[in-house]
Formats: C-alpha cells, structure tokens, sequence
C-alpha cells in the first residue's frame, strides 16, 4: 500500500465541462473550499472581447479571492487529457482532483437516432470522460492519492425512453467508476459517480417553473461534490444520486432466489422467468464487484448444477 502524506499548500482540482450550470457550480465550491481550479470548458460561445464561458467563471472565482486558470480543451480531442493534467502541474505542481462533469445530451428514440449520432453522444460522455481520468489517473497513482468523480445519470442506472444513448453512455460510467474504485483503493486514490438532479441548460424544457428552477440549483449538488473530492474523504465506489441539497446511494443488487433455466428445466423458460421468485422483492444483496457476485451466485447452487 502507498501511504500519502498530505503536502503543504492548497490541493488543485481539474472540473471538465464548468463553463455553465452543474459544473460552474462545481468549480466555484471547490475554489470556496480552498482548492484551486482548471477550469475547463470547449469555446463554443464567445464574448466580443473573446473571452469564452470558462473565462468568465475563472473571473468570478477570482473576484471572490480564489484561485483558476481557464481551460479550453474539447474533451473529445486527441491529448485533451495530457494537456490538462500538464497545465495544473505547470500552473501549480500538483493534480488532487477530478471532476468529470462534460457532456451532451440527447432526445431521440432509438429507431431515430442515426449510428453516428449515437457514436457521437457516446464518445463525449464516457470516452471523453475516460480520456480525461486516464490521464489524471496515471499522475494520481504514482502520487499515492487522488480523488475522482465521474457523471453518471438516473438514465444510466434505470433507462429512459429517448435516451438510448445517453443512457449507454451513462451506465458504461458507472462500470468504469466501480472498477477505477477497485483498483486505486490501495494508493487512496478513490472514485464514485454521482447523478445530479439540476436546473441546467440540458434540463430546462422540463423544469419551467422559477420557484422550482431555484430549488433545483447545481448550487445544492456543489457540497457533495466538495465533500467527495475532500482529502478526508473516505468515500470510494459509490453511486450517489443528489439533488436539493439531498442524497442518497444507489447500488446494483440481485435477488436472493435462483431459478433453475437450464435444458432440463420442468417449465417453459419463458414462465420461469416471470414466475414470483424471479422478480427482485423482499431480500436483495448487494455486491462490491463482479467477482462477488458471481461467487455468490454459484454459493446457491448446490452440487449438480441442474439443480436449483
């Protein structure tokens, strides 16, 4: 195991996509909270002095006595990651924290949306934010501590009708998240995703009322993003949806009853499969990885593996 020891002077966090909504809010409470930030955000609308949405964040978090440097690599593009990464180190000679918060949304059923949009949608999301962490990751290792968070979604975990993509590309963050939690464990290097419920540029069609939009400010998912990141945080492998101010973990579980299916089965496999004990009711388990699960399952079968 590496032990870190804590170094001297304020911790660096990169926060990816934190030109507006959930991740200006993100990059603005960690620079509260003492950390400095890169501020990263795509140029995709600009000012008539030039200047882009991450500008204008690292001019707010700066008139409030913290400290950021605007960022504006598109996740997507070959290197994004590295070049991140070396300008936190060239700025401030340390990386501590990641927060995945770039993305692209979607509203198009599946028999609708063309191959190369759902490609599109998919590369931003998870391969976007894969390119960013593997890069931090790589630092945060050999460091001996790091803190990561990834951007899943409510999508992710349960689907949702019209995102198909999205909702993909959400439940691969999830994948990734647990497996990243696994393996940097040992070096304090933790990893959780969180499912921001928000008013935001990709919500706001569905959240039209004022009162409602002030209620469901990215400012009240901020704490928790701070909380997580936190070098005291003990926190690793976790799904948390948060909203309000609100929060709760969300896990993968599997019901505690198996179903024989096999060729000798007495019944239709297709019966079996809505028969009662099928369904996830009553007791459920929960699991840290894979490997757990499948133990677990095959701790149910007794002996002849035709038999339930």
């Amino acid at each position: 195991m590496v032990k870190h020891e804590s170094r001297p002077g304020p911790r660096v966090a990169i926060v990816t996509g934190a030109g507006t909504g959930l991740g200006r809010a993100y990059a603005r409470r960690l620079a509260a909270d003492g950390l400095r930030v890169v501020v990263n955000n795509r140029r995709r609308e600009i000012d008539a002095a030039g200047r882009g949405s991450a500008d204008h964040v690292v001019d707010e978090i700066r008139a409030a006595g913290g400290e950021a440097v605007a960022n504006y690599e598109d996740v997507c593009a070959a290197g994004a990651g590295e070049r991140m990464v070396e300008q936190a180190l060239a700025t401030w000679g340390r990386l501590d924290a990641l927060v995945n918060n770039a993305g692209v949304d979607q509203h198009a059923a599946f028999h609708k949306i063309d191959l190369e949009t759902f490609r599109h949608i998919f590369d931003v999301n998870f391969l976007g934010t894969l390119q960013v962490t593997h890069a931090a990751w790589q630092h945060m290792r050999a460091a001996g501590h790091g803190r990561v968070l990834v951007s899943t979604s409510s999508a992710g975990l349960h689907g949702l009708h019209g995102l198909s993509a999205y909702a993909a590309s959400k439940a691969a963050l999830i994948g990734l998240a647990r497996t990243l939690a696994a393996e940097g464990a040992s070096r304090d290097l933790f990893c959780n995703a969180i499912a921001p419920y928000a008013a935001t540029r990709m919500t706001e069609a569905g959240i039209t009322d004022a009162a409602e939009r002030t209620a469901m400010s990215p400012d009240y998912v901020a704490p928790l993003v701070s909380a997580l990141v936190s070098e005291r945080s003990r926190v690793n492998g976790q799904v948390i949806v948060a909203g309000r101010g609100w929060a709760r973990r969300t896990a993968t579980v599997e019901a505690d009853t198996l179903v024989y299916v096999g060729p000798e089965a007495a019944a239709d496999a297709s019966a079996q499969l809505q028969a009662e004990p099928w369904r996830i009711a009553g007791v459920c388990r929960e699991f840290r990885d894979g490997r757990e699960s499948y133990e677990d399952f095959f701790s149910h079968v007794v002996g002849d593996l035709r038999q339930p």
